[in-house]
């Protein structure tokens, strides 16, 4: 990509309509849509794809299937990510516009699945504010396990939920949970809180440019990512951890206030520098972002 010819009305044009939720099988009117999309929001999508994926190998989860099938696959960037991170060979994409499934299957090198076919690692990403929730619910239920990585908005988060919910009775729930019984997130007290996370840009964004430049004009910031991320597997899970913390500390003198995220519910906590001064060191450096 030539950072110095994008087409910012196609650009302007495809965000104003992620943002409003109004996706559809013709925001796509040529390939060069795709090529600019791909380049630079899709990129971005692509670093969400890298955290939740840093998160399953330090959780040391592997597919449980060689086929990967990419739905709702726009660009291709989250299929391409999965089958790069965990070496899968089959990479199959399905989109409602034929622009997608062509670009998707020549930029990674991918076929195109049919119904009836068999599905064994479904990838969705962002597609929970544009397809039908039924929809996704019968596709998600032919899978043997699912990565599905949406925005960290409070809407997109609920909507991600209450697929959990739908699904965790079928399914053992890798991450970000900790447990499979009902989510936390749903009791009252806990209304105003959302499940979402941060994920960090490679470290050479910063001083990357052409990013800067980028940043700049499209009105985003490049220091982290706010999304939310499921991931489900039939076969049983091992628990790794006991708590999770959902999005960021919040940090004061002294002391800082986390929502932990465990079987027994979701609270806010008070967690004291004096016993935990490295976390708070590491907290301060960011290191929560996936």
């Amino acid at each position: 990509m030539n950072w110095e010819i994008l087409d910012w009305s196609t650009l302007d044009r495809l965000r104003d309509i992620f943002l409003a939720g109004k996706g559809g099988a013709d925001y796509w009117r040529s390939r060069d849509d795709l090529v600019q999309y791909d380049a630079t929001y899709g990129e971005r999508i692509g670093w969400k794809w890298d955290a939740a994926l840093r998160e399953l190998l330090r959780l040391g989860w592997t597919p449980p299937s060689t086929s990967i099938l990419d739905w709702g696959c726009g660009s291709g960037v989250a299929g391409r990510r999965v089958r790069d991170a965990f070496g899968i060979p089959t990479l199959r994409v399905f989109d409602r516009s034929r622009l997608a499934i062509d670009f998707a299957c020549e930029t990674g090198n991918a076929t195109l699945w049919h119904e009836g076919e068999p599905v064994g690692l479904l990838v969705l990403s962002h597609v929970i504010n544009e397809a039908n929730p039924q929809e996704l619910l019968r596709v998600a239920r032919l899978a043997e396990a699912i990565i599905w990585v949406e925005p960290g908005t409070r809407t997109d988060s609920l909507a991600l939920i209450a697929m959990r919910e739908k699904l965790r009775e079928e399914f053992h729930v890798v991450a970000p949970c900790t447990h499979r019984a009902p989510c936390g997130m749903l009791t009252p007290e806990n209304d105003r809180h959302w499940c979402h996370f941060f994920a960090a840009p490679p470290k050479a964004i910063m001083a990357n440019s052409a990013w800067v430049r980028f940043a700049q004009r499209a009105g985003i910031d490049l220091r982290s990512l706010p999304f939310s991320f499921l991931v489900l597997d039939r076969r049983p899970v091992i628990a790794t951890a006991t708590a999770r913390l959902i999005g960021a500390p919040r940090l004061y003198k002294g002391y800082a206030k986390v929502l932990n995220c465990r079987a027994d519910g979701v609270r806010e906590e008070t967690v004291q520098q004096r016993d935990a001064k490295e976390l708070f060191i590491a907290w301060r450096k960011d290191a929560w972002n996936f």
